[in-house]
């Protein structure tokens, strides 16, 4: 390692790979280099990149070593750089990183994010790698220092770790055991992020409604904990509920649920709770109960219509999105036949297609018959162009209604020659706008009609019915002027609501 060479303020840059779990572990790791005195590195580049892995797919520790062996180059001509890996793929494979790729200073696991700046600086000093992992959760990640990447829409973690044992997923394995967070801390959390101007939250957790079961039996439990289940409904529900007495939030999504978990308590805190947005994504996975029952996914094809059926029934408008893995070891053409079933039956709004990858580690890695990957090709695009009908039908649905946009920056790429705007409906529908003549800033809410509908996207090409300028507009609008004052670039999600989130991998929440 060379040494450091000191003309300012280190700068850092964070890459992510994976779930939204690992969107928002590296908003954390944000936070906690900006409280030890590193600054964003914007265009320039950085002296600390931070791999933030993930571990669920057949080649993530190649795209990994790839990515590493392209910035060796880098680093040698960049006195003092340093390098570090975090994330799942960093709490599975531990040495064979180092080993791998020695010129990595730091490797981290998912339990001790928080330890990441005292690493740096350790082998800054000490001039030699640091490997630190942990075998259980060090710190709750929500009391670590945040740097959220939007103004008005953010996530807040409930639980961490997923007490499931799918067998295509590794993630209990890496995350380890369900712990959950007091309810107080929770609302507290979302009570600050409320006051700072956040308009929509995200409640996170690898397998987020099946939140109260890791206080164990409630007689157990916390005394607030046992107050919020009062009357028999699942703390689950009482946390939606609670969400719905926060002066201010005004849209509260979640994700990843479980199907096995989903109880009519919390459909009807969903449907009775104003502020709870009328949308759900709902991992199916496999419409096929010979597949299911392989995966290890406690429910099965009736059960889980039935969830769609009473969730339509209680929340007519609701869109709902899903998961489902094409080919896992075993699925036949008729099991496969199953899952276009479902598929036309629940009428997802749009859905997260996976081909089956092996993924080292699992049970279903090493399962007889796996599926030839020409088959799993032929069948995978029969259910993208299903799904892709039934979204365009499903949006078609949306013509002429008016909908309140919580608008966002960079979500449509062709806004700037459109002349138009982008953001989200309620229901979490993507809506690109014509801008209207006042100025809207990204925060802000607008009312318009829709007019077209293609499969993946709304578009509302009549004048505003209504602007409405929101604390998170100007919550947006001194985030920019701080930006312009220390120099630094702030950057922006793409969507209205957390960080955006690279495609989910199945696997990466109990959910997936």
């Amino acid at each position: 390692m060379s040494a450091p060479t000191e003309t300012g303020p280190r700068t850092y840059e964070i890459r992510t790979y994976g779930c939204q779990m690992n969107v928002h572990d590296s908003e954390r790791l944000s936070g906690l280099l900006e409280s030890a005195g590193y600054i964003r590195a914007g265009d320039a580049e950085p002296d600390v990149v931070v791999f933030n892995t993930c571990a669920v797919r057949e080649n993530a520790d190649n795209k990994l070593y790839g990515n590493l062996g392209h910035l060796r180059p880098v680093k040698d001509g960049h006195p003092g750089m340093q390098i570090a890996v975090g994330g799942c793929l960093a709490q599975k494979d531990r040495d064979t990183i180092v080993e791998r790729a020695p010129w990595v200073d730091v490797v981290f696991g998912t339990h001790n994010i928080g330890s990441l700046p005292v690493l740096l600086e350790r082998s800054r000093v000490q001039q030699e790698a640091q490997v630190e992992i942990e075998e259980s959760l060090v710190t709750f990640p929500s009391t670590l220092p945040t740097r959220r990447e939007s103004p008005y829409a953010a996530w807040v973690s409930i639980s961490v770790g997923c007490n499931n044992t799918c067998t295509f997923c590794i993630v209990p394995a890496l995350r380890g055991k369900e712990r959950d967070r007091r309810p107080g801390e929770i609302l507290a959390e979302v009570e600050a992020l409320v006051a700072d101007g956040v308009l929509e939250i995200t409640l996170l957790g690898q397998n987020v409604n099946a939140y109260g079961s890791g206080f164990g039996a409630l007689a157990a439990a916390p005394d607030e904990v046992r107050a919020m289940t009062a009357g028999g409904q699942s703390a689950f529900a009482g946390l939606l509920r609670a969400c719905g007495a926060v002066e201010g939030l005004e849209r509260v999504r979640f994700t990843s649920p479980h199907p096995k978990d989903f109880t009519d308590d919390v459909i009807a805190a969903m449907a009775e709770t104003p502020n709870v947005t009328p949308s759900l994504h709902m991992p199916l996975q496999s419409g096929a109960d010979p597949v299911l029952k392989a995966m290890r996914r406690s429910y099965r094809q009736e059960r889980y219509l039935g969830i769609i059926e009473k969730v339509r029934a209680a929340i007519p408008d609701a869109a709902i999105t899903t998961d489902i893995i094409v080919g896992f070891p075993g699925e036949t053409e008729e099991d496969f036949e199953q899952t276009l079933h479902v598929v036309r039956e629940a009428r997802f709004s749009s859905a997260f297609t996976f081909q089956y990858s092996k993924r080292p580690g699992t049970p279903a890695a090493t399962m007889d018959g796996q599926v030839p990957k020409a088959v799993v090709q032929e069948r995978y695009e029969r259910l993208v162009a299903l799904q892709e009908e039934i979204s365009w039908a499903e949006n078609k649905k949306q013509l002429g209604r008016t909908l309140e946009v919580l608008v966002a920056e960079g979500e449509g790429r062709k806004d700037d020659a459109t002349r138009r705007m982008s953001g989200r409906a309620p229901d979490n529908r993507l809506v690109h706008f014509r801008a209207p003549d006042e100025p809207v800033r990204p925060g802000d809410m607008v009312t318009t009609e829709i007019t077209y509908a293609a499969p993946h996207h709304l578009v509302a090409d009549k004048p505003a019915v209504a602007v409405r300028r929101t604390r998170a507009g100007d919550a947006w609008e001194a985030r920019q002027g701080r930006a312009k004052e220390a120099g630094v670039p702030l950057g922006m999600p793409s969507v209205g609501r957390p960080a955006p989130a690279p495609p989910v991998e199945p696997g990466c929440s109990a959910g997936g």
